[in-house]
């Protein structure tokens, strides 16, 4: 199975340098779509509802105090080739659609979705949390009529 550096390394030889912010977003959103599509997550690490919206820990403090990151960033860490082709193409959809997207407007996404607010449920918006997004949860919403992120249509 890939780790959430393959996924990272991955996206970061198609995208390019991007901000931490981004390629967290992107790295949720490729999960997302292949517990929606394929009933499991491409990496074993989980993801906190942290006050910007989903993050890994694991990734987060390997790239802690960078606002970019690029090609090579996560090398020591990922092999790229344990990654599926079935999750190839998964990956591709989420850059095709939301490659385009910056930080902000990723993370402004994820804070209407209801498995980052859930999560956050009776933190304040400038809270620190801790709350691990539930696999379900996310899965279970994106899948979902309620979901309206484009990324989505479509994807059962």
């Amino acid at each position: 199975m890939a780790n959430v550096f393959d996924i990272a390394e991955y996206i970061l030889d198609k995208e390019g340098y991007v901000s931490t912010m981004k390629l967290q977003k992107l790295v949720f959103y490729c999960n997302a779509l292949s517990l929606v599509c394929d009933g499991k997550t491409l990496f074993p690490e989980a993801f906190q509802a942290w006050v910007n919206g989903p993050v890994c820990p694991a990734l987060f403090f390997k790239h802690k105090g960078k606002f970019i990151v690029g090609s090579g960033a996560f090398a020591s860490l990922a092999d790229t080739s344990r990654i599926g082709e079935r999750a190839v193409a998964l990956i591709e959809h989420v850059l095709s659609v939301l490659g385009d997207y910056d930080g902000n407007e990723l993370s402004c996404l994820t804070h209407g979705e209801s498995p980052w607010r859930d999560a956050r449920k009776g933190c304040d918006s400038s809270d620190r949390c801790e709350a691990v997004i539930s696999n379900d949860a996310i899965r279970a919403y994106y899948s979902s009529p309620q979901c309206t992120n484009p990324l989505f249509f479509g994807a059962q």
